[in-house]
């Protein structure tokens, strides 16, 4: 599986088919994170802010390519080139932050 962190709110906008964010008409695909960089990714660019979700996707069902590229730090992370099909979406889980503003994976996928 992996991720991709959202706000509920962006979730919810997305239509049934298909969702889009910022990033994809910006950068030209949608970032998502493997299991062990949710968390550090959480953290670094999301700390403390509440109202957000994770959808965990099923790469096997994303119907854009998926690359995964250095993002500068030599890890390698999947990006999605297009849209998400909203079939790839295999579960949403909520994803709020821990008192001091850290993450944590949702017990359900640990």
């Amino acid at each position: 599986m992996i991720f991709h962190i959202c706000s509920s709110a962006l979730w919810a906008e997305a239509n049934h088919s298909e969702y889009r964010c910022p990033s994809l008409e910006s950068e030209g695909f949608i970032h998502c994170s493997t299991p062990d960089q949710v968390v550090e990714v959480a953290d670094y660019l999301f700390r403390g802010q509440r109202g957000l979700i994770l959808l965990v996707i099923d790469p096997d069902r994303v119907i854009a390519p998926i690359r995964y590229e250095d993002a500068g730090n030599g890890k390698l992370y999947p990006h999605i080139y297009g849209p998400l099909n909203s079939s790839a979406v295999v579960a949403v889980e909520p994803f709020e932050p821990n008192a001091d503003g850290t993450f944590g994976l949702p017990p359900r996928l640990r």
